[in-house]
């Protein structure tokens, strides 16, 4: 990459926070950097990191194509926000509104799995003719997607602004840990759907659903880099321990239950001391506070 390349993904994320009315210093803390390493990303003076840049586009409310020319015509949008009726509150997961089929879809998924579904046991899971399931939903497989886009629209929201919550790289590795754990035991249901329905997915649906699901990723490996430079420790085995933190919280659905002996808290602090010893990490103080 150039120079030249630099300086326009630099005025490209000036022009993004800018219109996400986020200060220098505001969106440096978000993105785990100093005011002075951003100022000089901006100005083109330094390259910015493939993983940084899709924290930024996800802080900025942007895409990574568009701050690196790629979508010429796509301005930023703004910060994602989280729908009405969900809270701003990463570590609270209040009930999800949803309609009466895609709850029914949801419930039938986990019970018999995706194939084991049928459009006409949805329906009468949710109380409906068949007709009527159909005037609200194309096919099963737009259930299935929509389950999937639930999942990740929160992880979207819920990761960055657990990121941003971190005083030091440390504790903003122990946060996305934690969130990520939170997500997979509250929304078990969704989780679970997640981790075992993908290869029922149309390969254009797959696509799409994986690359949102490797941003996560990359946010999670983005993250383990920072705390690693920041104490001084090797990074030869970090995204192997990456691959092993995140199937560590994917794996939490197939067998947390939530009348069970162990709270959706104790776990993800839990899961984030773990993640912080299995890197060689101090373990953070206040990390849940």
């Amino acid at each position: 990459m150039t120079s030249s390349d630099h300086a326009e993904i630099g005025a490209r994320l000036r022009r993004a926070r800018t219109a996400a009315g986020l200060s220098l210093r505001d969106t440096a803390g978000r993105l785990g950097v100093s005011p002075a390493t951003l100022s000089a990303v901006e100005n083109g003076k330094t390259a910015i990191s493939v993983a940084r840049l899709l924290v930024a586009a996800e802080t900025l409310g942007t895409t990574a194509s568009w701050l690196i020319g790629e979508q010429p015509e796509r301005p930023p949008r703004g910060p994602r926000t989280p729908p009405p009726d969900r809270t701003h509150d990463w570590r609270e997961f209040p009930p999800l509104a949803l309609d009466p089929v895609l709850s029914a879809a949801i419930d039938s998924f986990v019970e018999t799995g995706y194939h084991g579904a049928t459009m006409r046991s949805i329906a009468e899971r949710a109380g409906m003719s068949v007709p009527g399931v159909y005037h609200h939903y194309r096919d099963k497989q737009e259930l299935l997607v929509r389950a999937l886009d639930l999942t990740m629209d929160e992880l979207h929201w819920r990761v960055p602004a657990a990121r941003a919550q971190g005083a030091t790289a440390a504790h903003r590795l122990a946060h996305t840990v934690e969130a990520l754990a939170l997500f997979h035991t509250h929304r078990r249901e969704l989780a679970f759907i997640g981790a075992s329905e993908m290869r029922s997915l149309t390969p254009a649906n797959r696509r799409r659903i994986a690359a949102s699901r490797n941003e996560i990723q990359y946010l999670l490996d983005d993250a383990i880099d920072a705390a690693l430079t920041e104490s001084g420790l090797p990074h030869a085995d970090a995204r192997t321990a990456g691959r092993a933190v995140a199937t560590m919280c994917t794996a939490l659905p197939q067998w947390f239950r939530l009348d069970g002996p162990t709270s959706p808290e104790h776990i993800a602090t839990s899961y984030a001391e773990f993640a912080l010893r299995l890197l060689g990490l101090p373990e953070v103080q206040d990390s849940v506070a």
